[in-house]
């Protein structure tokens, strides 16, 4: 004999090992999760994504759940009568515990809709108002998009449930109403389309934005100490300043550009740049570790996949070539490829379109490649290890960006920027470097480049107890003497040392230039000469 609607008891439908902590409903793994909890949870959406984002997520969420307890009730319990499966739907949020689902009252019908009941005792109008007050719309979001899944399965057609009323609008109770989706005349319920992407989007942009702002800040902070440019580089040995003079007129152009260089000497900054100042500025910059990603994965992260392609692809995915569209991507370590991948990208650069994998179809895309990479090219072509005709499509401009042992003149302006930026992320007011810590920050050779440079300031930075870096701050390894005191183009000349020492002055008294001038023993005017000196005269 089946199940009917009023034998539902949830003694029989729950079912759970008291030792082992596993709970089925209905045949199915189920929760137990705190109301307030849940409530908690409704309160940060709201809070992070806003009003209509946190209601779009929570109303899916109520409809995909509605929709599976509908498909999984069929298939576990023997129905006698499938008319009686189909009105389960509020038997069934009863028995979770979510709210009282009871009929609505003949005398108060009137002209009765498809569905319609009362929601009772409604575990979301409670905590609503709990957490976050009285609303002025109704707010059962998954209790009314549970309905909804639930009845849209169980009669194999779309149903559109609202409330009509609402506790948690201040109504004296909670009102459910149905009816199929071609008698809807209103506007998409948030189960359906709501305004998720477009909340996410302007949340994305909003932290986009903050960084921007907050790398603007740092690049002022370093150009007030004369160390970075307009765009945001420090660049003042020659070598650097040609690369970066390079950098900027090929931005000028669509061409692809290989740079090259030693790991951590800075590649990333320069490809920045390129796109920065580039007419594709307003697009997209997406960037790839290709050393990073395995080469089963790789082919799928460049150039997307389709539903079903592969086990895991659950859904279709754009890859990073159409999500760079109208803009740059930045191919880091492309040494790394393997010679069949090597031959994919060629193919993509070449024709500007990409093939997703598991489709038959190309699709063209719009977007300027620069790759970067820390191996020789060249002899990874003499070995067989690298495409030649690839090598020649990526170096249509090269850029080689020296490390930072032969750009001795770098590492002090390079060490003020950092520090700038570093003094602002971790709260700490730091003026500068003491003269015996600048001077064996330029004696050591940096075989780590300008990222060992970073991290041995951070380390520093952190350790540091007084207003600036001394020597017993840096870390050993580079307190260790490993070269000669700079000489020639390294050496530092007499207006190097007074800079610094005027700058770190200034910082140490919160840029007041006659505690300043007091403290260095120099007039005010004389002070202020040499500051507007030092910014180029503005």
């Amino acid at each position: 004999m089946g199940v009917r609607l009023d034998d539902l008891d949830l003694r029989e439908l729950l079912a759970f090992d008291a030792k082992g902590g596993l709970i089925r409903f209905a045949g199915q793994r189920a929760v137990v999760l705190d109301t307030v909890a849940l409530g908690l949870l409704r309160t940060e959406l709201i809070n992070t994504l806003g009003l209509n984002a946190a209601r779009s997520i929570l109303s899916r969420f109520g409809y995909a759940h509605g929709w599976r307890t509908a498909e999984s009730i069929r298939s576990e319990l023997p129905w006698d009568d499938e008319a009686e499966w189909r009105r389960a739907g509020g038997r069934l949020h009863t028995l979770q515990g979510l709210v009282r689902v009871e009929r609505v009252p003949e005398a108060d019908a009137g002209d009765r809709p498809f569905a319609e009941a009362l929601l009772l005792d409604s575990y979301e109008a409670e905590q609503h108002v709990l957490h976050l007050g009285r609303s002025d719309e109704p707010v059962c979001w998954t209790i009314v998009a549970f309905a909804a899944g639930y009845m849209s399965y169980a009669n194999g057609r779309e149903i559109v449930a609202r409330e009509v009323s609402c506790v948690g609008r201040g109504d004296a109770v909670c009102r459910l109403e149905g009816c199929f989706k071609e008698d809807w005349h209103g506007p998409p319920m948030p189960y359906e389309q709501g305004p998720l992407d477009a909340s996410l989007e302007r949340i994305a942009a909003t932290l986009k934005s903050a960084e921007r702002s907050l790398a603007q800040k740092q690049r002022q902070l370093a150009r007030a100490a004369g160390a970075q440019d307009e765009d945001g580089v420090v660049a003042r040995s020659e070598p650097m300043r040609r690369i970066i003079d390079l950098a900027r007129r090929v931005a000028g152009v669509d061409s692809t550009v290989l740079v090259t260089g030693e790991s951590g000497v800075g590649k990333e900054r320069i490809a920045e740049l390129i796109h920065r100042r580039s007419a594709r500025a307003a697009g997209p910059y997406v960037t790839v570790d290709c050393g990073a990603v395995t080469e089963t994965l790789l082919e799928s992260e460049l150039f997307g996949h389709a539903r079903g392609a592969f086990t895991g692809a659950h859904a279709d995915r754009v890859g990073l070539f159409e999500a760079a569209h109208g803009g740059t991507l930045l191919l880091d370590e492309v040494g790394e490829m393997s010679l069949a991948m090597q031959a994919k990208l060629l193919r993509a650069i070449q024709e500007l379109e990409v093939r997703r994998v598991g489709e038959s179809t190309s699709r063209k895309v719009d977007v300027r490649v620069v790759a970067a990479t820390n191996r020789d090219l060249g002899a990874e072509v003499a070995a067989g290890r690298f495409r030649k005709d690839l090598y020649y499509r990526l170096k249509v401009v090269e850029i080689r960006v020296p490390p930072l042992r032969e750009r001795p003149d770098d590492v002090l302006p390079l060490a003020r920027a950092l520090l700038a930026g570093l003094s602002q992320r971790l709260g700490k007011r730091i003026g500068g470097l003491s003269p015996r810590a600048a001077d064996q920050l330029q004696r050591h050779l940096w075989p780590g480049n300008v990222r060992e440079l970073e991290n041995a300031l951070e380390r520093a930075a952190a350790m540091a107890v007084g207003p600036r870096i001394e020597l017993a701050d840096l870390p050993e390894e580079i307190r260790r003497l490993d070269g000669p005191p700079r000489t020639g183009a390294g050496q530092r000349t007499l207006a190097d040392v007074e800079r610094e020492a005027i700058l770190s002055a200034l910082e140490a008294h919160d840029g007041n230039q006659a505690r300043t001038a007091a403290a260095l023993g120099i007039g005010t005017a004389t002070l202020y000469r040499k500051l507007k000196a030092y910014r180029g005269g503005r």
